[in-house]
């Protein structure tokens, strides 16, 4: 039986791709900050391990206790949304420390065990933002659009082992708590000079159709086929709106 562990499973995309690998046969090991073993069904098949992508040790601490791990998805991540001048570079590093930092090093503390057994898959969520640029994101975008170019880079270098890396692109989740989560990182970052801007990108959004979003299961299904397809295309977008932005 296969393993995959993912990381980011407290909510949201994390949470239900643990779902889709239990639906599908999988070892799951849900990886959280803080650990909540009542977020998703009870399982033979299923543990919940404490994980700070941004702490060495932590990562350590978890990849030994996963053990042997088939496919590894980086999915935790952190948003942040405000014009540059009013972001402090202390929250700059903050994010590229989780979205960037933290996918480098999973994927660097579950290369030797793949590369020895010469079979694996490394899946990296990120977001159709690095497809479309958007305002007042340029620092998530940026963050995200580094672990775009990391994991096109690695799957070249990692081919010769057998070990696959391919990235799911997801659009707008408003029914996830990513937006929430993102809010406390805000304070301060719409300058008043760019007041206009961020009013007139609001009501865009408020205007953009209701169904043209991308849901967690969406994102799920997107992992899924990733690891579970060797032939399935290096990038896949989750989400009706996704896919209306990546090239056929």
């Amino acid at each position: 039986m296969k393993t995959v562990l993912i990381t980011g499973c407290s909510s949201g995309f994390g949470l239900e791709t643990a779902r889709r690998f239990l639906d599908g046969g999988w070892q799951v090991v849900a990886t959280m900050r803080t650990p909540r073993e009542d977020v998703l069904p009870r399982s033979e098949r299923l543990r919940v391990l404490p994980l700070d992508v941004t702490d060495g040790d932590s990562i350590r601490d978890c990849v030994a206790a996963a053990g042997p791990i088939d496919a590894l998805v980086n999915n935790a991540g952190i948003g942040l949304l405000g014009a540059l001048e009013g972001i402090p570079m202390v929250r700059v590093r903050e994010l590229f420390e989780t979205n960037t930092f933290g996918t480098i090093a999973m994927t660097q503390a579950v290369l030797p065990q793949m590369r020895t057994r010469r079979e694996g898959v490394i899946v990296n969520v990120t977001s159709s933002v690095t497809l479309k640029s958007l305002p007042l994101l340029s620092v998530y975008t940026a963050s995200k659009a580094a672990v775009n170019a990391f994991t096109e880079s690695l799957a070249l270098e990692l081919a010769p082992f057998g070990v696959r890396a391919a990235l799911v692109l997801p659009g707008r989740a408003p029914a996830t708590r990513f937006g929430d989560n993102a809010r406390s990182r805000m304070e301060g970052s719409i300058p008043e000079p760019y007041a206009d801007v961020a009013g007139a990108v609001f009501a865009d959004w408020a205007q953009q159709p209701a169904d043209a979003v991308t849901h967690a299961q969406d994102v799920a299904q997107a992992v899924w086929r990733a690891v579970t397809e060797p032939g399935s295309p290096a990038r896949l977008a989750a989400g009706v709106d996704a896919q209306a932005l990546l090239p056929a």
